[in-house]
């Protein structure tokens, strides 16, 4: 019986992750979660975790409260989900949103767990720190992101050194096919509309921007040891082969399924084994055509300038990072427009000074400047 903590099990991929424990039988020691109390309850009373951890300092008072009449331990804060990433388990999912997501993730190898990693932004902003703790610690980073999943899925059994290229697919987003011009006043709503996938608004903008993608890019490199150049990003509005990787000698081996997370959670949690999937399966017949071309960056400027900042390196990809994240949250307040998003990025990527070296709390301090910069620049 695998024995998991999940962070982020209110949200879409934890709570999916937790279907999968139930269906599995999976023993859950620990969960965490940003504020939503009144789900988290629900969750401990049903898996009865050891351990609970709230990021919100008052509501972790308030399911202290709740759960008086448990056994489970709550505590609070990031240092709180940090204690509990670390608490000795086979596999630790970190479905985190944002660079929130990056102590934790690091913590939980520096504890010796494998990590099931669909927090992107933990190998955006630290990615060499990553990799070099899970070279000294001896573990195992599982992507849960349904690209990489399709990547590391397409790679198992491949001859080290045989990548002739990765293919990176994208669905284009709700926006596919409009120019600039056509971008310049469309609204929130529109944004959220996504063709395919149903996801949190966050990552539902990063979408139409594209910019999901060229944070896929540099999640990408770190991965899977590859260089920017080495990757193609391809537009697949089917969303049906999720990714893959042209080997040396011209073979292309690819992941095809549903646009659906369920398999690449469970394959994150279950591997090396495959376990039975309840749900909706492929039928190419049904699909009939599936359809590839370049992306449109000259309109969808995000994916460039995140292919640029990983090549820059440094804490150039944390500035990007940082300032998309402030400005996708002012564009859902209807504080910027859509094409602002970009601009602001572009600008916390020139601003942030190149360096060889850094440590966690500079790429804090930069994710900060970011932010900052977009505020300053969208009054």
């Amino acid at each position: 019986m695998k024995k998991l903590t999940i962070l982020g099990s209110t949200g879409s991929i934890g709570t999916q992750a937790l279907e999968v424990a139930r269906k599995e039988g999976y023993k859950i020691i620990a969960l965490a979660a940003s504020s939503n109390v009144e789900l988290l309850e629900t969750q401990v009373r049903e898996f009865k975790p050891k351990f609970v951890a709230v990021e919100n300092e008052v509501a972790a008072k308030v399911l202290k409260i709740k759960l008086s009449d448990t056994d489970t331990v709550v505590m609070s804060g990031v240092d709180g989900i940090c204690e509990i990433a670390s608490i000795d388990v086979d596999i630790v999912l970190n479905a985190i949103v944002g660079i929130a997501g990056l102590r934790p993730t690091l913590a939980a190898i520096e504890a010796k767990n494998d990590v099931a990693l669909a927090n992107k932004e933990t190998l955006v902003t630290g990615g060499e720190i990553v990799n070099r703790a899970i070279k000294k610690n001896g573990v195992r980073l599982l992507p849960v992101d349904s690209e990489h999943s399709a990547i590391f899925q397409s790679l198992q059994g491949v001859p080290e050194g045989s990548i002739s290229k990765i293919l990176l697919t994208a669905s284009g987003g709700p926006f596919y096919g409009k120019k600039r011009d056509e971008l310049q006043n469309v609204t929130r709503r529109e944004a959220l509309k996504h063709p395919n996938w149903s996801m949190g608004a966050k990552i539902t903008i990063d979408s139409a921007t594209l910019m999901n993608k060229g944070l896929e890019v540099i999640e990408a490199v770190h991965l899977f040891h590859v260089k920017p150049d080495d990757i193609e990003v391809l537009v697949h509005r089917q969303s049906i082969v999720h990714s893959g990787i042209e080997l040396s000698d011209g073979a292309v081996i690819a992941q095809l399924g549903t646009p659906d997370m369920k398999l690449p959670i469970q394959y994150a949690i279950t591997y090396p084994e495959r376990a039975g999937l309840c749900g909706k399966r492929l039928s190419l017949a049904d699909i009939g055509t599936l359809t590839f071309e370049k992306p449109d960056t000259d309109t969808f400027r995000c994916l460039p300038l995140c292919v640029d900042a990983i090549k820059m390196g440094g804490l150039k990809p944390v500035a990007a990072n940082g300032a998309n994240e402030e400005a996708v949250k002012l564009f859902l307040e209807d504080k910027i427009k859509f094409l602002q998003i970009a601009e602001l990025v572009e600008m916390a990527i020139c601003s942030q000074e190149k360096v060889n070296t850094f440590t966690v709390d500079d790429i804090f301090e930069a994710d900060r400047a970011a932010r900052i910069l977009v505020q300053n620049n969208c009054r």
